[in-house]
């Protein structure tokens, strides 16, 4: 879906569709332009966009809402922009070339992935104090902390593993080789299994969050679509676990899969290169950014179709929302 609507429009369809009025925020940051485009989560209106430092990608809020921490590849650091004053209050070391991060339930730490060094750095979240380095695989991206804070996934793109590092020692545990090109660790809300997609490989991989064993590889078929272009990138599961939302990049498409099966059981057709999304904190509305579009789709979860695509700024990459 990658059609335009004004903002009348948008006013006029919130209305025919009977939402509720929720106060969020949706951040998208945009590779490109050095920006977080902010928009109004009920009407979808920007409401302002944020400069950054060069080339942000991964963006994460922090637990209680307050910050949202950004990778800012190209400078080398994380940005931190007040969720109430949608500005830029202070930077962070990052390590070279941040790409995702992620922040641990307690707020305590941010896990960011160096993609230039192979490296893991953890910092503390409050100042900024560097409490490792820790070395994985060629091209860190993915980035995933358990809920019950107990380890972090990371992948390596090159090197095709995911890495899951002990949060108490910061050391790591396993290596787990996965297909070509992994991108995100995404755990399941129940804390059971990690998902790593794999981008080159077309395949996902369902890890064991104990045993740290592949449970699970699976992979996508679009009638039509030549399988070099179906590459997984970012996942999403709904609330409860039972559906998983991966988006396929080039493919342009987003895959709905049975967490119980591994089946798909749709493909959501949205913009060009649908990249990262992220989840309305009531389960209702899943927010994709879409790369070669510029612009967001936003998914009803409950008949999985896409509602409106709005625009955004040049090649975003990230999304998050804030209640």
């Amino acid at each position: 879906m990658t059609s335009r609507i004004l903002a009348p429009a948008l006013a006029c369809l919130t209305v025919m569709l009977g939402q509720p009025a929720v106060a969020t925020t949706v951040f998208v940051s945009n590779e490109k332009d050095n920006t977080i485009t902010v928009l109004d989560g009920d009407t979808l209106k920007v409401i302002k966009s944020i400069e950054t430092g060069m080339r942000p990608r991964g963006i994460m809020l922090s637990p209680d809402y307050k910050v949202l921490f950004v990778c800012v590849g190209d400078d080398n650091r994380l940005d931190v922009i007040d969720t109430e004053k949608l500005e830029v209050v202070r930077t962070l070391p990052s390590g070279p070339d941040p790409e995702l991060l992620d922040v641990d339930p307690s707020g305590e730490r941010i896990y960011v992935a160096n993609e230039d060094d192979g490296m893991v750095t953890v910092l503390q979240a409050k100042d900024g104090k560097v409490l490792a380095e820790i070395g994985v695989g060629i091209e860190p991206e993915g980035m995933g902390v358990s809920p019950d804070n107990r380890v972090t996934v990371a992948t390596s793109e090159a090197t095709s593993m995911a890495h899951v590092i002990d949060n108490k020692t910061l050391k790591v545990l396993a290596n787990i080789l996965v297909d070509t090109r992994p991108r995100v660790a995404e755990w399941t809300p129940d804390g059971k299994n990690v998902w790593v997609s794999s981008e080159i490989g077309g395949t996902v991989s369902v890890i064991d969050g104990t045993t740290f064993e592949i449970t699970k590889k699976f992979g996508f078929e679009i009638n039509g679509v030549d399988p070099d272009l179906i590459q997984p990138i970012g996942v999403q599961f709904t609330l409860d676990g039972k559906k998983a939302f991966v988006a396929l990049s080039h493919a342009n498409r987003v895959a709905v899969v049975d967490t119980a099966t591994y089946e798909v059981e749709k493909y959501i057709i949205l913009g060009q290169r649908p990249w990262h999304l992220a989840m309305h904190p009531n389960g209702k509305k899943l927010y994709v950014a879409n790369g070669l579009t510029n612009d967001m789709t936003i998914i009803d979860v409950a008949s999985l179709t896409p509602e409106i695509s709005v625009p955004v700024g040049r090649l975003p990459w990230g999304v998050a929302v804030k209640p």
